[in-house]
Formats: structure tokens, sequence, C-alpha cells
């Protein structure tokens, strides 16, 4: 596929791009107020086609430059923030990104991120063209392929593949950034194809809010809260930083309290109200002493928790149950005969008895906290006036063993207060985040896969990635043509080195190929390496849960729209992006047809047109259907500008579907009258209310019975709020401590860091607010405020151990050790040093692969037996490139890659990674060693592996019903039912 002759090239990743001059004067901008009172300017929409302004660096000329600005949607983490690209009207090349002030989510302003992706677009060493191997894996010898060839050999790896075996494609997505597509081709392969990173990000927390709700995210409203507690930096760093960050300081403008958790005095937590600096493993236990604050002084929203959990079915358990950990309540609900019904008073009566035991003295000694912090927090929560808006989605749930208890502690203080789904609270991500149907669904697939859901995680919240390459090694399968997208597994995952021995195995993984659009750790070790689009060179749908509306943002290939906005052809986004690098949308589409030619694999009917019977669908049709079709209001929107619903999102980029979206749980869909259950004044025939409220007809359950009205209720079992979780207690983990909100002891606990012998938590997860996981290191901007991740460690630390700032020091963990600097603050707790997690950046040969000028070049030595040594040549250094700011570069020190040397830990109910690392030693590095250093002893790696393993509860040994696992529980791509039971 060669480019279009009248399609204009770019100087991305070439040259340094020019602009044309315009005889034409500016446009005044439209002033902006903001909710906090701030102001800002933007150009009007609807000049955003033919927009001129001075340009700033010609100062003091005055040369005015012509522009057409096409909103499009950052891709530098998961907010999906409004950009508009300023994209010259002469020369098509791109000025600058700006955010596009009608987005309901950024409302046009954006962190530092969102401007560096003109960095990512005119990097100097960006991939260009596809890639084939030639040497060995790991060699770093290549030749330029066309896209026709790539196409055609991967498709006929699979489709060799798909008529071999039911599994052996896998689609491995780190951030998807995008909302079903990717899915959506998956599944029309017919297999259980889909693996993520969920595991080594939030998949505990989710777990924890899944069993609370039946969803898996929370959405606090933070613009209307009086009081927001978060557990870790989430406002300085967090998931949805820039839009939850805006709202929430304009509720602390406003009088809102701010209270965090966090070993770690963070941006955020210099900011609190309250910061509790716990130590890892006890924010259950002062979650829970705030909670039998609110229990013992009835302090808690009791009309709420009545009608919306599950106590009845808790106190049956109890009832029902012979384990001693409930003989403190037992006498309770003993004495009451079968048929009597129990009552609420009970249930109180039960709380206050069951939690009298987290007091604050306990709370403060566990967690080394001061007391009267934790009584001040306590005080805020319980005057909330039901406007408590939380969120946890790293930090201490995916730190500790048993995490997702924190998921669950802290939104037991939502439930106690009232605060859910309301204005001010906390609501769940499906009544704030809006995903449209494609025009065509394949059917679920028919089988499993083990590799991803293996049987001794039948509660994972999601794939068990981590532990993909340890299940190769033990040869429980192995991977004919493996995809990663934006995920550099070999880096950012634990046990990296595992990956390596892995990916180095042509028998396990047989094809590798990497859809990237820049160098990384993994994508070396590929077959095929295929340059994808960044942000602004690509089509994605997103939707997040930023504030209490729904919104739908659309992500565009900005040069190619600006192009056809000029009247120029343009058949493949390809022929628009620099080089040839493509677009997922529409790799995707050419590969499935390919692989699929006659449509005798059931593949082809998928990728058909809606509008051209028997042909391949394009991208732009894809789009056209969805939003003629699956976004309430749009058509009629776009109807009243004159535009077709494609045409009103190329040009604003975005739309709201809904301002806002309080209490859906709450909505009626019937009402009892006189015994009959009446919809809109009509009987409802066929129907049953069970022992639990639940509303069925025709045996499917509809909704909940509560005070004489049916209510849709939550996505649980029950259609209730869980405060006990059934599904642990017919799954194999029934004790107290897993089936109602409790403490789990972490393994960081502090009976197992022996403190005089020099032991210490490493805390390994927090992130910088400027980087962004594996794709900052060609964005030179954010490089060089943030390209190390030196060792904190508290003063009292650094004098035991002979420490000072700005020395090497050599932290030894349990399969090896690495070298850093230190740096000596009181921002961090005793007992605790800790690294962030997005640096460590590093290359095998001096002129290939990550950027120059963010990683480290090093050799890499492999004993044979299982060892593998990573030594530093040298770090950062400037070099000559198209771009002038290559030979600017000051820096050296760009950190250490610390996640080489971390064993993994799978918790055995939630799957995730437990972050935190037990440090055995951390002492002055040897001579010769340099920042950047590591080793590790892949024969430990699997040593540790097996001891987390042997900690689960295996499907086979402990399936209620003889499935896999629980069928309601959410995982992407679930397979039908009869791939649910276990194999006989």
């Amino acid at each position: 596929m060669t480019k279009t002759k009248s399609v204009p090239q770019t100087s991305a990743g070439t040259a340094v791009p020019q602009f044309a001059t315009s005889d034409r004067k500016p446009i005044k901008l439209t002033e902006v107020v903001h909710p906090d009172g701030r102001i800002s300017q933007y150009p009007p929409p609807d000049v955003w086609d033919d927009w001129v302004e001075w340009d700033g660096k010609e100062w003091p000329k005055r040369v005015a430059r012509r522009y057409t600005l096409v909103p499009t949607v950052c891709f530098n983490c998961e907010s999906a923030c409004g950009l508009l690209a300023y994209v010259d009207k002469d020369t098509f090349e791109i000025r600058k990104f700006e955010g596009n002030p009608v987005h309901p989510g950024s409302r046009g302003r954006n962190c530092a991120k969102g401007p560096a992706t003109h960095n990512q677009v005119y990097d100097p060493e960006r991939i260009l063209y596809p890639l084939k191997r030639v040497g060995k894996r790991g060699e770093g010898k290549w030749e330029r392929i066309s896209w026709e060839q790539a196409l055609t050999e991967i498709a006929e790896k699979m489709r060799k593949s798909k008529l071999s075996r039911p599994n052996g494609i896998v689609y491995h997505v780190g951030r998807p950034g995008e909302d079903g597509y990717a899915n959506r081709v998956v599944q029309t392969w017919g297999m259980d194809g889909h693996n993520s990173h969920t595991n080594i990000c939030s998949s505990s927390a989710r777990a924890g809010y899944n069993f609370w709700t039946g969803q898996d995210r929370p959405s606090p409203d933070y613009a209307n809260a009086r009081v927001i507690l978060l557990i870790s930096s989430h406002l300085e760093t967090g998931h949805y930083f820039n839009p939850h960050a805006q709202r929430i300081i304009e509720a602390k403008t406003d009088g809102a309290k701010l209270i965090t958790f966090d070993p770690r005095l963070s941006n955020t937590a210099s900011m609190s109200d309250v910061w509790l600096p716990t130590w890892p493993g006890s924010e259950n236990t002062i979650l829970l002493a705030i909670a039998n604050h609110l229990i013992q002084n009835d302090l808690y929203n009791k009309e709420f928790v009545r009608k919306w959990t599950n106590w009845k079915e808790f106190l049956q358990f109890i009832q029902s149950s012979t384990s001693s950990e409930w003989d403190s309540v037992r006498p309770l609900v003993s004495n009451l005969r079968e048929a009597s019904p129990f009552s609420f008073d009970i249930f109180d009566k039960v709380l206050k008895t069951l939690y009298s035991e987290y007091t604050f003295e306990r709370a403060a000694q566990e967690s080394d906290v001061p007391i009267e912090r934790i009584q001040e927090t306590a005080k805020y929560v319980a005057n909330c006036e039901g406007k408590l808006a939380t969120h946890v989605w790293r930090s201490a749930s995916v730190g500790n063993l048993g995490g997702w208890q924190v998921a669950r502690c802290l939104f037991f203080l939502n439930v106690l207060t009232g605060s859910v789904g309301n204005r001010g609270g906390t609501s769940m991500t499906n009544w704030n985040k809006f995903v449209p149907k494609p025009f065509k669904g394949a059917p679920s697939p028919e089988t499993w896969n083990e590799l991803h859901y293996p049987m001794e995680y039948p509660l994972a919240h999601y794939e068990m990635s981590i532990l993909l390459p340890h299940m190769l090694e033990e040869g429980r399968g192995s991977i004919d043509v493996y995809f990663t997208r934006v995920y550099n597994p070999m880096w950012v995952n634990p046990d990296g080195f595992m990956w390596l021995k892995a990916l180095k195995d042509e028998s396990k993984i047989k094809c590798y190929v990497a859809l990237t659009p820049t160098w990384n750790e993994t994508a070396w070790f590929a077959d095929y390496v295929l340059p994808t689009g960044h942000g602004p060179e690509r089509h994605d749908l997103m939707s997040q849960e930023t504030h209490a509306g729904q919104w739908i943002a659309f992500r565009q290939p900005v040069r190619r729209v600006a192009m056809e906005r000029a009247g120029i052809k343009v058949d493949f986004t390809y022929q628009a992006n620099p080089g040839e690098v493509w677009e997922e949308n529409e790799f995707w589409i050419q590969l499935s047809a390919c692989m699929d030619p006659d449509g005798s694999l059931g593949i082809r009917q998928w990728f058909e047109s809606p509008y051209r019977k028997g042909e391949i669908i394009t991208v732009d049709e894809y789009y056209q259907w969805i939003f003629e079709n699956s976004v309430p209001g749009l058509p009629e929107a776009a109807a009243k500008e004159g535009l077709t619903p494609l045409a009103y999102m190329r040009k604003y980029g975005v739309f709201e579907v809904k301002k806002e979206n309080y209490s859906p749980f709450e909505k009626v869909i019937g009402k009892f009258v006189m015994g009959n259950l009446m919809e809109d004044d009509l009987p409802i025939t066929n129907y049953t209310v069970d022992d639990k409220d639940r509303v069925l007809k025709d045996n499917q359950v509809i909704g909940l019975s509560i005070d004489s009205e049916v209510k849709v209720g939550f996505d649980t079992p029950s259609k209730k709020l869980e405060f006990f979780s059934d599904t642990l207690a017919n799954w194999g983990w029934s004790e107290k401590e897993n089936v109602i909100p409790w403490t789990l002891k972490s393994h960081v606990h502090p009976d197992f860091i022996n403190r005089e012998k020099g032991e210490m938590i490493l805390l390994p997860n927090f992130r910088l607010p400027t980087l962004i996981h594996t794709r900052s290191a060609n964005a030179k901007w954010l490089v060089e405020i943030s390209h190390k991740n030196p060792i904190w460690m508290n003063p009292e630390d650094a004098q035991h151990s002979g420490l000072e700032t700005g020395d090497l020091a050599r932290v030894e963990t349990e399969i090896g050790h690495f070298v850093d600097t230190v740096w000596v603050t009181e921002g961090i707790k005793p007992g605790v040093i800790a690294i962030s997690h997005h640096l460590g950046r590093w290359r095998l040969q001096e002129d290939s692969g990550v950027s120059k000028g963010s990683s480290n070049l090093v050799e890499l030595h492999d004993d044979g037996k299982g060892g593998f040594l990573m030594r530093v040549v040298h770090g950062a250094q400037a070099w000559k490139s198209s771009d002038p700011d290559t030979s600017r570069i000051w820096w050296s020190n760009v950190g250490v890659n610390q996640n080489l040397a971390h064993a993994v830990h799978p918790d055995p109910i939630s799957g995730v990674h437990c972050w935190l690392q037990k440090v055995r030693s951390i002492r002055k590095a040897d001579p010769d060693d340099k920042a950047g250093d590591l080793f590790v002893d892949t024969n430990c790696s699997m040593q540790v592996y097996r001891e987390w393993l042997a900690m689960t509860r295996p499907a086979d040994k402990v399936s209620p019903d003889g499935t896999r696992r629980p069928y309601w529980l959410a995982r992407p791509l679930k397979p039908l039912k009869e791939a649910y039971k276990l194999p006989k």
C-alpha cells in the first residue's frame, strides 16, 4: 500500500514542520468563566475550520498563521480529555494541541500530557514503516515490509491457528484508549482470545466494588461533595487526573474537606485537610474504625441501609453458619423462629457487636497514625450530609494481599452515609460512562482459555496476565499468534525476565506481533513491529466517568480530517499519517477480512458494510452507523445544525448524552396496587417475588421490591448492595474476613517485616503526573520534567543504613536486586521506601530502541541457569536528529526498571498483582554498580510464583455448581454458559 500522490506528505519523524503565513488578521477568542472563577479563552467553534492567529515564536514580528482546528481525544491516559489540533491549512502540519472547550469532561483544560502529544507526533525516533524480524529474536535486525505483506503473512498464521485449535490467538492490550472496538474484533474470531493489563493495574479495587455493586469502577461526584476521601494521591496522579483534579479543587474552593490516606507525602496529601500516613495494609482498620464510630453513635443512614443492602441474607447466613467466628452475634439471631421475619433492629445490633472491636485506639496503633487525625476524619465523614465522594483505584488496593477489601471497606462508608449515586456522593461507572453498541455483534465464544482464566483463580477480576510466562514455563500451553497493543509487559509487569524467557522461546510464543508507534523493551523481541498511530492519528470512541453526567468523545486522525475538509481524498488513514503509520481500526478490518477472504471461517460477515452489501466496511461507515443509531439525542442535535451525526462528531469531537445521571437504581419500573404489579397503570402478569425481594417475570429478574414499589436496583445477584457476599461464601471463601467488609492480613504486615534486620517495605506503584506508563519516553517535554525515580527514604532509615541523598543504594528483593539513587525526605513513612513506577527505560543497541534521551544503554547477560544480569553502559545522552532539541539533553540519570526485580504476587481472590515488596536489605552500592543495574534469578521467580499459587482455592475444589466461575461476575468477551462448565 503506497501513499496516494495527491495526499500531502508530513515531516513528522523526519524534519522540523513548516507552516504557511496568512495575510488575514486573527479572530477574537471566546471568553469562558469556569466554576472555580478562573477565565480561559478559546477559538469559537463556528470558526474552527478557518482560524487565524499570530505565531508566538515569531515575536516581535507579527506573523499570522491559518489553521483548521480538528477536535480529537488525548491518548496519554484514560481520561479521554478533549484536544484541538491546530493543522496548517496549506502544509497540513500540526502546530500544537490545546483543549477542546466543548468537551464536558475536560472542559477545555488539559494537564501537561495533552500538549505533549505534539512531541509524540514529531518524535524523530518513531517507527514509520512496518518491520519484520530477520535475525534471532532480540538481535535487533529488521527489514522494512509493506502493509500488504504484513497482512498476508500474519493473516495466514491466524487462519492456520483458527483451523487447528480454538484458542491459539491472543490479543493482549494495555491501555485500550477506546471502548469496545478491539473487543468486538477479537470476538468475531470466535475464540477466548482477549487478555489485558488489569491485574497489574486495578483489578483488586474493581473486584471489591464489583462484590458490592455489580459494577467495578467508582465515579465520585467530587464537584458537589462535602467530604472527599482518597486512598492514594488521586487528585495529583490518579486514573482520571485532569477532569477529577478540576472538580476536587472546585469542591475545596466551595468548602469541601479533602482527606488522603498515603504513606507518602504526595502533592495531594500536602493539599489535604487531613493526611493519614498509614502503614501499608492498615487502611481497612482505619476505615472500619470510622464505620464503627458511625454505627455505635447511630450516625449512619439506617433507612438507606435498610432499603438497599442485603442485610436479611446476612442474618440468614449467620443463623445457618456453624463457624465460631459468629459466636458473638449468633445469640442475636438464633432465638428467632425460622418463620419469624428478621427486623432491621436486629441487624443494627449485629453491626454494633461485630464492629465494636474497631476502635480509634486500635486504628492508631496498627496504622501508626496519630489518633487525633483518625478522629477528625471520622467527624468529617459523620457530618458529610450524604455527600461523601470516595475513590481507590490502585495504591493500597493493589499493594496488599487482600487489597480488594480496601475498596469494600471504603465503599462501606458510602453505604453507611447514604452517599451512593446521589449528588455529592459516589456513583458507579455505568451510570456516568456511555458506550454505544456497534452495527453488528458476533456471538459469545464457545471456548475457555485456561492461560487467561486458570482453574486456580475462579474469582479473578479479569485475566491472570501476570502469570502468562510462568504458566508457559510450566507447559500449560502455547500461543500461535500473540498481539500486544499499548502494552510493554517486559518493562511494566513484575518479573520481566520471565517474559523475556517466554518471548525468546519460539515454541511457546510462535509469532509475536507488536502494535506500537514507538520502540519499547518488549517490542524489541517481536517478529513483526507494526507502527500504529498516536492519539491524533487514529479513530476511537471514548467515554469515562469523569463526573455525574454522560458523554461520548470521538478521537480522529487530525491530518486526515483536515485534508478531507480541503477536498483531498484519503482512502486509508496511513496515507495521511507520518510514513505509513496506520490506525488499528482499519488494520483490524483488513486483517480480519484477509484471514477469511471467502467467508468460510464465519469471520468476514462481521466486517461487511451495513450500507454496501457484501463489501468490506470502511471506518467512516462504522462510526456513521453508531452515531445514527446508538447515541440518544445525537441525530436530533446534528439535524438542528444541518449536519449528519457523523459530520457533527467530526466538527465537535464530543456529544453530551446526559448532563446529570443520579441514582438510576432508584428508578421505579412498577408499583404494587392491591396486590397487583402495575406498570404505567397496566398490570404485569407472570411475575413472582422471591424471598430476596427480587421481582421475576418469566423467571427473569426484572427489579427489586421495596416498600410497595419495584425499582431497577443494582447489578448484583440480589439486586441490592451486597454488604454480605454470598458469592464469596459459596465459592470457598466463607470466612468473616472475606464475606463482609473486614480486615485482611497483608503480606507486608508488620509481623512479616523484621525492621531490626533492616527489612523494609518497598512502595513501587505511585505515579508521576507528567508521565504515561510506557508511552512517555518519546515525549521530550515530559521527560525533561520527570526523568528519574530515586528511592524515597525517611531520615531515620537513611541514618540506620548509612545513606545520604545522592548515594547509590543496592535494594535486595525476593528474587534479586537493583541499584538506584537515594533521596532522603521526611515525606515518606519510616520503614517504607518508595520508587515511582514510570521510569527506568532501557535499550540494547546504541542507535535503536527506546529513545536515547530517556533510556539507559544496557548489556544483558544470561547465565543459562536462570540468572539475568543487566549492566548499564551509560544513561541518557544528547544526540543530533531532525529535532534540534535532542542535542540539548542535559540529564543522564533515567532511573531503574525496578519491576524486573519484583516477584509476582497474585492475590488468590482478585488475581491482582500485590505490588508492595518486602525489601530484604538496602545498603550502599558496590564500587562498580551503576544506577539502573539489576540482577534476577528466575528460579526464585518460579519459587515465589508457586508459593502464591498455593494460597488459591481452585474452582474444581470449591465450585458450588460445577462451573469454573460465577456467571454473573464481569469478564471481557464472556463465553457462552456451556464454556463455564468444569471439564470432566
